[in-house]
């Protein structure tokens, strides 16, 4: 699957929506909670990706996968973080502490392409960052609680996830631009195999309904392995900063629908940081577009 530019922002925006159903769907669970859920989800990410890669790149797909290459196996360790630590996170600290921190991606992911690629940024991508960063935590910044109980075990557990991600896009940016021309899709499964075997042990005894195993299983497929696959296409067409940018609209995506899905009106802060954010991907992208169009 090759993309332009414009399309891979396109189909990124749809990645980031897919991303964002995760708030609205555990809204339904009965018993289902913490740990269970998490493996629940990977695991039917794990039985997805198990069928959708051979039906897309046929069924020798798994002969060819790069087993010995060190980018395929960091890269399907960063995804098993990314599915884990979320969830992890959430169980000791509030949403909204998790939510801020993993705003930190674009900017980590900023200099990690300065650092590790050597990639020099343009000024609009600093300033989009630097913007959307300010939006991320206006939206939240009434919210946080640094004096309760679990704060900073959980915000240090919430960094992993956009750490993760900023290595996670910036291995796929390198492998690509060596020349590799590695196929590391196939990486999102080992993160989904990785991610159900930690999270297994603590998952028992298993307490989720019938409803809840449907349900999971719907983020599985549609939130994670559709989604988290056309992410790593788009990451080759991408620069990693803007990757990591744009998935920021999972935040904003996310509150429309729990507004929407689940009754839950945001609050006039986080609708103006919201705001802010869609307007500094705006302007970047538009800027972007008058660029390559000089």
């Amino acid at each position: 699957m090759k993309l332009r530019h414009s399309q891979a922002v396109l189909v990124m925006v749809a990645v980031t929506a897919l991303w964002s159903m995760a708030g609205v769907v555990t809204r339904q669970l009965e018993s289902a909670r913490s740990f269970e859920v998490t493996f629940w989800r990977s695991f039917f990410t794990m039985v997805s990706l198990l069928v959708i890669l051979p039906l897309w790149q046929g069924t020798s797909v798994f002969k060819r996968m790069p087993w010995r290459s060190q980018y395929f196996w960091l890269s399907g360790v960063c995804w098993s973080i990314m599915f884990t630590a979320f969830m992890v996170a959430l169980t000791l600290t509030a949403v909204a502490n998790v939510l801020i921190t993993m705003a930190l991606g674009p900017l980590i992911t900023a200099l990690l392409s300065w650092l590790i690629t050597g990639q020099k940024l343009p000024l609009r991508t600093w300033c989009a960052v630097g913007l959307a960063g300010i939006g991320i935590g206006w939206m939240f910044a009434s919210q946080i609680d640094v004096a309760a109980t679990g704060f900073w075990l959980g915000v240090t557990v919430a960094v992993a996830v956009p750490i993760a991600g900023a290595v996670q896009w910036n291995l796929v940016q390198r492998s690509h631009t060596q020349g590799l021309e590695l196929d590391l899709v196939p990486s999102v499964l080992i993160g989904a195999v990785i991610s159900s075997f930690i999270t297994l042990p603590w998952s028992v005894p298993f307490q989720a309904t019938t409803a809840d195993i449907q349900w999971l299983a719907i983020l599985g497929l549609f939130q994670l392995a559709i989604p988290c696959v056309l992410s790593v296409v788009c990451a080759k067409v991408l620069k990693a900063a803007e990757v990591s940018l744009l998935a920021l609209l999972e935040v904003v995506f996310g509150i429309a629908l729990a507004w929407f899905g689940a009754n839950e009106r945001p609050a006039g802060q986080a609708l103006l940081g919201g705001s802010m954010v869609l307007l500094a991907l705006l302007l970047n992208e538009l800027l972007a577009w008058r660029q390559r169009n000089v």
